[in-house]
């Protein structure tokens, strides 16, 4: 399936590892053309060459996406060298899951207002493209109570209303939102491999929760990811996607 991305130009928070990473990688493969953001400048360095070698434009800057002129910085600084910008991808989480207030403060600044922040600074590129996309990364934590703390969850799921809400506010604009719900992740540098190796009975517990046996590859995200943000995907908007293996058992109506 040809996903209509061929030159169009595309930024993904949190895109040096994981999910984040590898939705550029396929938006490279697919011919659009990229920028990340992330804290480590090192790995961010090392995916922009990576992208680079896939024929298209690669841009790449070290942000703290709290840092709310950092961030609309990088937007501006994308769109200057991508030529405009016609999809978003937000990526970023605090993953902060502790039940205390600097959670909930955490969660506040990096899930949710990081989101709002590079949609907003993104907009008016949006209204100028012919395929103007945003999808957030939420989390199935906000469809249901979990292990996860209170604010994780909270701001997951704000995360979801705040997609939807877009979704019908820009539609006459042409302009699509939807939000990807992953399952528990694993890959190297990650979360789950830190819990693997430093509280093996969490992990063991979140593993046997899942009827599938095993955890999502940030591959299996991604391709959910890249697809609706996609020209492929033109009548999809207002959707959130469940990609976690059968973990959750709530109905989604």
């Amino acid at each position: 399936m040809d996903l209509g991305l061929k030159g169009l130009r595309a930024i993904v928070t949190g895109g040096s590892k994981g999910i984040g990473r590898r939705c550029a990688e396929l938006f490279a493969e697919e011919g659009a053309h990229v920028a990340i953001c992330a804290r480590n400048a090192a790995e961010v360095e090392a995916t922009v060459a990576g992208l680079s070698t896939r024929g298209v434009t690669a841009l790449g800057q070290a942000v703290d996406v709290a840092d709310k002129s950092a961030l609309e910085g990088w937007v501006a600084a994308s769109a200057a060298a991508l030529g405009g910008i016609d999809i978003v991808v937000a990526n970023v989480s605090a993953l902060a899951v502790a039940d205390d207030e600097a959670a909930w403060k955490a969660g506040f600044e990096t899930d949710m207002m990081h989101t709002v922040r590079v949609v907003n600074a993104a907009m008016p590129h949006l209204e100028a493209s012919k395929a103007g996309s945003i999808v957030a990364v939420s989390s199935v934590s906000g469809r249901e109570i979990d292990f996860t703390g209170p604010a994780y969850g909270a701001f997951k799921a704000a995360l979801v209303h705040y997609a939807q809400g877009l979704a019908y506010r820009l539609a006459g604009k042409g302009i699509r939102a939807n939000s990807v719900s992953p399952g528990n992740t694993y890959f190297e540098g990650g979360i789950w491999q830190w819990i693997e190796t430093n509280n093996a009975a969490l992990f063991q517990e979140a593993l046997a929760l899942n009827p599938t046996g095993r955890m999502a590859k940030p591959e299996e995200i991604a391709r959910g990811v890249v697809f609706l943000a996609s020209p492929a995907s033109s009548f999809t908007t207002g959707t959130n996607l469940v990609i976690d293996g059968a973990l959750t058992r709530g109905v989604q109506l």
